[in-house]
C-alpha cells in the first residue's frame, strides 16, 4: 500500500511539474502529509526528483524553439551557487523551520497568484 501511495505522490508532483506549476509546489506536502516523510527529506526527494523533469522540460522547449539562449550564463551559475547553498541549509535548519518556512512560502505563492489572475482579468475587461 505504501508503493501506491508514493507512486500516486509522484505522479501528481510530476504532472503538476510538468504543467509548468512546480511539482514541489505539490510534492512536498504530498510526501509530508501522506506518506509522513519528513520536511527534509521531502525537499531532498524533491530537490532529485526535478533533476529528470527539468531535463525533460528543457528539451521539449529547446525542441519547440521555446528557449531563449541569450543570458543563459549568467542565470546559471548564480543558480547554481545558491541552489548549493539552499541545500546546504535545508540540511543544516530543523525540519519544523522548513516546514514553517515552505507554508509561508506557499501563503505568499497564492496570493501573488490570485492578484496576477485578478489584475489579468481586470486587464481584459477594459480591453472589452
Amino acid at each position: 500500500m505504501s508503493f501506491l501511495v508514493f507512486l500516486l505522490c509522484g505522479f501528481a508532483g510530476g504532472l503538476l511539474g510538468g504543467m509548468g506549476m512546480g511539482g514541489g509546489t505539490a510534492l512536498i506536502p504530498l510526501l509530508t502529509i501522506f506518506c509522513g516523510v519528513e520536511q527534509g527529506a521531502a525537499q531532498g526527494i524533491n530537490l532529485l526528483a526535478f533533476l529528470p523533469m527539468a531535463a525533460i522540460a528543457l528539451r521539449i522547449h529547446a525542441k519547440n524553439g521555446l528557449l531563449a539562449k541569450e543570458g543563459l550564463i549568467p542565470l546559471i551559475l548564480p543558480a547554481l551557487v545558491f541552489s548549493a547553498l539552499g541545500s546546504l541549509l535545508a540540511a543544516w535548519l530543523p525540519s519544523a523551520a522548513l516546514k514553517k518556512g515552505f507554508g509561508a512560502f506557499l501563503v505568499l505563492l497564492s496570493f501573488l497568484q490570485f492578484k496576477s489572475a485578478f489584475a489579468c482579468r481586470k486587464a481584459e475587461k477594459k480591453r472589452a
